[in-house]
């Protein structure tokens, strides 16, 4: 079933508001955004839920924030799709990187998926928040006591904040108060810089997505070999970023218009016709 679903399959034209309207209401989560799903937990409690007890819960991270956590959780999830004999290949590299479109299209072969199975009827016996409790326990459970890495990674926090008073003995709070105002002027300037490249993640995506349709347009089988079809594709395929592939398409387009008409020493049909009258 999996190998079945082409990228010109339905399902790649279900929206962003209608795949996470389908997480939040069959896994009672809180979703706004694709990218909070990019962690790979969300995954593998939908799987959960249409095969109960097939996925180890207890391994899934729904706290994963680096990527290392991540890919822990899409190993479950491959592991399992392999177990069910699911032939589909996790891109995990880049999914883990959170962009929304790479994470959007893996959720829509998932909803897919999930309702090639049950119809698209959620399983009223399942309860997904008890089930990730009760798996966050044992996960818990199974873990060791803090190790130095994550006890220095509180204090980069509380350094972070400005809370230096159990990081330096008392004779230095003086000095470390008077840097205090600096070191939260820096993580500001780091904050506005975050957002400004989300802004400009997010135009990328937007344009990218155009392009997208763009492209699945042209290559749809009434329109492949069309004369625009074939230089749009040029400008779109081009492989040197430095020039543009315009001049390239508009000399194309322009030999394609002149091969249509007629030479000036040719006559045309109807004129040959009254010559010979």
């Amino acid at each position: 079933m999996a190998s079945s679903i082409g990228m010109m399959d339905s399902a790649y034209f279900v929206g962003r508001n209608e795949i996470l309207t389908w997480i939040n209401n069959s896994l009672q989560l809180n979703l706004s955004r694709i990218e909070e799903a990019a962690s790979g937990a969300v995954q593998c409690q939908m799987i959960d839920m249409i095969y109960p007890g097939v996925v180890p819960m207890h391994k899934v991270n729904f706290d994963a924030k680096t990527e290392y956590d991540m890919i822990q959780n899409y190993k479950v999830l491959q592991e399992v799709f392999n177990k069910l004999k699911i032939d589909k290949h996790i891109e995990v590299n880049r999914l883990v990187k959170g962009r929304p479109l790479d994470n959007l299209e893996f959720l829509q072969w998932l909803k897919r998926y999930c309702d090639s199975v049950n119809g698209g009827i959620m399983n009223e016996n399942y309860n997904p928040i008890e089930r990730r409790n009760k798996a966050g326990k044992e996960r818990n459970s199974k873990v060791p006591q803090k190790s130095s890495k994550s006890l220095q990674a509180n204090n980069m926090h509380n350094f972070a904040s400005g809370d230096f008073a159990s990081l330096v003995p008392k004779q230095g709070k003086a000095s470390v108060s008077a840097a205090s105002a600096d070191v939260q002027a820096l993580f500001k300037e780091i904050t506005d810089l975050k957002l400004s490249v989300d802004l400009l993640e997010k135009e990328r995506d937007f344009y990218f997505a155009k392009l997208r349709d763009i492209e699945t347009l042209c290559q749809t089988p009434e329109l492949d070999n069309l004369p625009m079809s074939i230089a749009i594709k040029k400008i779109l395929y081009a492989a040197d970023a430095k020039e543009s592939a315009l001049p390239e398409a508009q000399e194309y387009m322009s030999h394609v218009v002149n091969a249509g008409e007629p030479k000036e020493d040719e006559p045309e049909e109807g004129d040959e016709t009254a010559n010979e009258i």
